[in-house]
Parts: structure tokens; C-alpha cells; sequence
């Protein structure tokens, strides 16, 4: 009972302390300015293989549904 009641006062300290923690690293460190993209750079959104995975991914769950509906319908018991 009293490792329960330990673990919860750690977890409740530490969602305490880890914002305050993040804070304070940030004032410390040095601040990085953020450089946005070039607008010839800005056309390209990266990676073409995402039309690839989507078609795979609908090609899958329509596999998934035509195996589920197409079970015998059976029963199994006599």
C-alpha cells in the first residue's frame, strides 16, 4: 500500500516539476531563430511516396472488409 501511495506522489510530482523544468531550460538556452522556407522551396511538400501509402492503405482495408463479408455464412454447429 505504501508503494501505491509512493508512486502516485512521484507522478504527481513530476507532472508538476517537468513544465517548470522545460521553462527554465528554455530561459538558459540559447534562443534559435526559426528560418522559414524559401518560396521555391515552399512548392515542394516533401516526399512523394504519400500518394503511394494511401492507396495502399485504402487497398488494404477494402482487402479487410471484402475478406470479413465474404465468409461462409454456415453456422457451425449442426
Amino acid at each position: 500500500m505504501k508503494f501505491n501511495k509512493l508512486a502516485a506522489a512521484v507522478a504527481v510530482v513530476s507532472l508538476a516539476v517537468a513544465p517548470v523544468a522545460v521553462q527554465a531550460a528554455d530561459s538558459i538556452a540559447p534562443a534559435v531563430e526559426r528560418i522559414g522556407a524559401t518560396e521555391a522551396e515552399a512548392e515542394q511538400l516533401g516526399g512523394g511516396s504519400g500518394i503511394i501509402i494511401a492507396v495502399l492503405a485504402a487497398a488494404a482495408v477494402i482487402a479487410g472488409i471484402i475478406i470479413i463479408a465474404d465468409g461462409d455464412d454456415n453456422p457451425t454447429s449442426p
